[in-house]
């Protein structure tokens, strides 16, 4: 009676113990999920305090600063990004998105072919004008002094070009996908989206520095200049339209 049950106990134990061990491989890829979430949670937050360090300091923002805004140590904040620059481009990848969203809702709103060209370029230059020190950050280095300590500023002025390029880049896709533009039309449309974007860039640029008309004004006279073959060119078949 008594090797019985302890046959019987045995033989329990054996079949809670597989048991046991599947549910902690079924755990471990939840902790590992909860601990992605909370990484990328927490670099979010850390991005949030660089953007308010960013629109107080404009390109002059530092690495100290943004560590102190967000009340951790600058190691820690090397962990999350590796360095100025990768701190630089997540920041980058941010706004970059968030204009790209912008000039996507412009392009794909219900209304004439001019008021959408209009509502993408004033798209453009309201995100420039809303939030100058954010732009001042992303395209222009920071004006260091001789000798000055270079943790005050990032090196931005090597980055700036990516931006641009992929701005171009997105640009010249919604123009390949929606007009018919014949042979050579990948080429061409490529050419229109960065030089549309070249335009913009150092239009707005120049603008925001010496604001010698309104932005509507602004908006206007860039239309205007891009009406021509933009104004002829019919949607491609089959396209969402442009």
């Amino acid at each position: 009676m008594e090797n019985t049950q302890h046959d019987s106990r045995q033989q329990t134990t054996a079949v809670e113990q597989p048991a046991a061990g599947h549910g902690a491989a079924a755990d471990a890829p939840d902790t590992g999920r909860r601990q992605q979430t909370a990484t990328e949670r927490r670099r979010r937050e850390l991005l949030e305090a660089a953007d308010r360090v960013v629109l107080r300091d404009g390109p002059d923002a530092s690495m100290n600063a943004i560590a102190a805004e967000a009340g951790i140590t600058k190691p820690i904040l090397y962990r999350h990004f590796g360095d100025k620059g990768g701190l630089y481009r997540a920041l980058a990848v941010r706004h970059t998105d968030a204009l790209l969203d912008g000039l996507r809702a412009a392009l794909d709103s219900p209304v004439p072919r001019r008021d959408r060209v209009e509502a993408t370029l004033d798209t453009y230059l309201a995100a420039i004008e809303t939030r100058p020190q954010v732009y001042r950050f992303l395209m222009h280095p920071s004006d260091e002094a001789p000798g000055a300590d270079k943790d005050t500023g990032f090196d931005v002025g090597r980055h700036s070009a990516p931006l641009l390029r992929r701005l171009g880049e997105e640009l010249a896709q919604v123009i390949g996908e929606r007009l018919d533009l014949g042979p050579g039309g990948e080429e061409l449309a490529r050419v229109w989206g960065h030089g549309i974007v070249g335009m913009m860039h150092a239009a707005g640029d120049w603008w925001l520095r010496e604001r010698p008309c309104s932005r509507a004004q602004l908006v206007q006279h860039l239309a205007d200049l891009l009406w021509g073959r933009l104004a002829a060119a019919g949607d491609r078949l089959g396209g969402p339209g442009f």
